[in-house]
């Protein structure tokens, strides 16, 4: 079991998203160049986190997305789950049917894990992931400024 392409390009540019919105809505064409994410592949991605309210688009010159609703409020499942994404692993689907027609011996082991990793999705805020990106790129500024002055200062 592993999270697919899906739900990891979901969160990338909600991240992406939630980093460049300000005045102005966000282009998915900028999503696509920054992340490198076919903008094709985004517009099916945003389509279903417009259903489910988690983006909003704006249309015409100057259109693009938004956030839905505040950053602290969307969390990593949410969007997980408004793409479709599977977060199972059990064999079964969690029919219980694993072993001809009934449950298998470790079942409960990977339901109790699709429990635990729901649960830690939906404790991750898109605002802790914003805010996370923020930090490494003042550090990566402030480690390229001290690079730079003491290239000037040899």
């Amino acid at each position: 079991m592993r999270l697919t392409t899906k739900g990891r390009f979901a969160v990338t540019a909600m991240i992406d998203l939630a980093l460049f919105v300000g005045d102005r809505p966000v282009t998915l064409a900028s999503i696509s160049e920054r992340q490198n994410i076919s903008l094709s592949y985004l517009e099916q991605l945003f389509a279903k986190l417009r259903r489910h309210k988690i983006v909003e688009s704006v249309r015409g010159p100057g259109g693009g997305y938004c956030l839905g609703r505040d950053a602290l409020e969307i969390t990593v499942a949410d969007v997980i789950l408004a793409v479709d994404e599977p977060l199972d692993a059990t064999q079964c689907g969690g029919l219980e049917n694993c072993k001809s027609d009934h449950r298998c011996m470790t079942h409960d082991l990977w339901s109790t894990l699709n429990r635990k990793m729901l649960d830690y999705l939906a404790s991750v805020t898109l605002s802790e992931l914003v805010e996370k990106q923020r930090q490494k790129a003042s550090a990566q500024a402030a480690k390229q400024t001290v690079s730079f002055s003491a290239a000037q200062a040899a």
